[in-house]
């Protein structure tokens, strides 16, 4: 089971909020704490949350750097 930063489930298609500034590898801005992400898909991979984020195209993210939104 995934959880988010604060222990709650994750599913596919939930929308998350991240909890603090993420750098991103080749963008000279981070991802900002309060983006919302809509409609998640889980793996199975290091980065458990695989999705797309508004000005920065397909990402990997890791399960405690979100919260359930």
């Amino acid at each position: 089971v995934v959880k988010d930063a604060n222990g709650n489930p994750l599913s596919d298609g939930d929308t998350v909020i991240v909890v603090k500034n993420l750098p991103v590898k080749g963008s000279p801005q981070p991802i900002k704490a309060g983006t919302k992400i809509k409609n998640i898909r889980l793996v199975d991979s290091d980065h458990n949350i695989d999705c797309r984020i508004d000005g920065f195209g397909a990402m990997a993210i890791k399960s405690e750097f979100v919260k359930k939104g």
